[in-house]
């Protein structure tokens, strides 16, 4: 949908691209979003790990952070308000003098919104509307208050805009949290570490010998590098998918992710259920929290061999899944 509207801008005289100078395209999803841009001048600017290796993968020169001095800044529009207002902020900031802001997203994740908070800020240009979107282009554009800047949010940590759960803890992990076992095991994972609440939690117990916080979100691990400065604990700025420890583990400690766009995606947290069945030990266990009504228990009946639910609320399940199956290697 999105080449869609770069190709229409384009063709009706909307958007000049740019014929040589940098072009930082923040937060594009897959790269067939902006396959109509020259490759050789894209620079992709994305802290989603999976993201970014989709797009090192097409050839796109990727990085967590922009190269000053774009002659063009393409802002691919979140959901989240804060993470817009960031994300605008940083594109302003890498521009040369002259350089053409455009934002780009579907009505569903507030584009029109964004284009009325501009208003007064930039010269807007009149708006493309195509394939339930809007594409515009802003020149002169004023954003320096839109800046990111670290929150607090009470116990010690602290978040910044657009990181999940950033006004504070979720309420899923606050119950995992209270919840595990003293005896958890010396060497465990947190699977979707966020900012880093759970492995506070985890290295409560004097036992933990190591925890590995996997995070696909660098903002959100950036945080957590700031919340939590336990020698214990190792960073890793990794796609929960394709994370594997250096030694099978004791324990993996989850809230996954079941949301990629409006809908719930049951398809996420199986996929970390299923990485969590790799990375165990033979007798290692699976601590797990999930909304209630999502669909995992097939998934951790065909990946574990006992599977309990330890606590429960009306909208959450606490589920302790012991003694990974190991699936047999083909040939």
């Amino acid at each position: 949908m999105r080449a869609e509207r770069l190709t229409h801008a384009v063709e009706t005289g909307a958007l000049a691209i740019p014929g040589s100078g940098r072009i930082a395209v923040f937060g594009p999803a897959m790269p067939v979003d902006i396959a109509g841009l020259p490759r050789d001048q894209v620079r992709v600017v994305t802290r989603v790990r999976p993201d970014h290796d989709a797009f090192v993968a097409a050839g796109y020169d990727v990085g967590p952070v922009a190269t000053p001095g774009a002659a063009m800044a393409l802002v691919c529009v979140p959901r989240a308000k804060d993470a817009i207002r960031a994300m605008i902020a940083d594109a302003v900031a890498c521009l040369s003098p002259g350089g053409l802001l455009v934002m780009d997203g579907q009505k569903t994740d507030g584009i029109d919104s964004v284009i009325r908070a501009l208003q007064g800020r930039a010269t807007l240009d009149a708006p493309v509307a195509k394939a339930h979107g809007r594409l515009v282009v802003a020149r002169n554009v004023d954003a320096t208050d839109w800046t990111a800047e670290t929150r607090d949010v009470g116990g010690g940590f602290v978040t910044r805009p657009g990181v999940f759960s950033a006004d504070g803890p979720d309420p899923a992990s606050v119950l995992l949290a209270e919840a595990l076992p003293q005896r958890i095991g010396r060497r465990v994972v947190d699977l979707g570490a966020g900012w880093g609440y759970l492995t506070r939690a985890i290295l409560l117990r004097d036992a933990v010998a190591r925890v590995d916080l996997v995070e696909a979100d660098d903002v959100a691990l950036d945080c957590a590098r700031a919340n939590i400065t336990d020698p214990r604990a190792v960073f890793h700025w990794a796609d929960a998918a394709v994370f594997r420890p250096d030694v099978p583990v004791d324990a993996v400690v989850c809230n996954p992710p079941f949301h990629t766009s409006r809908a719930a995606d049951p398809g996420l947290g199986a996929m970390f259920i299923k990485a969590a069945q790799r990375m165990l030990a033979n007798d290692g266990a699976l601590w797990l929290v999930a909304n209630r009504h999502l669909p995992y228990d097939p998934i951790l009946a065909a990946a574990f061999r006992e599977v309990t639910e330890f606590g429960s609320t009306k909208a959450y399940r606490l589920i302790r899944a012991y003694r990974p199956i190991r699936t047999p290697r083909a040939g």
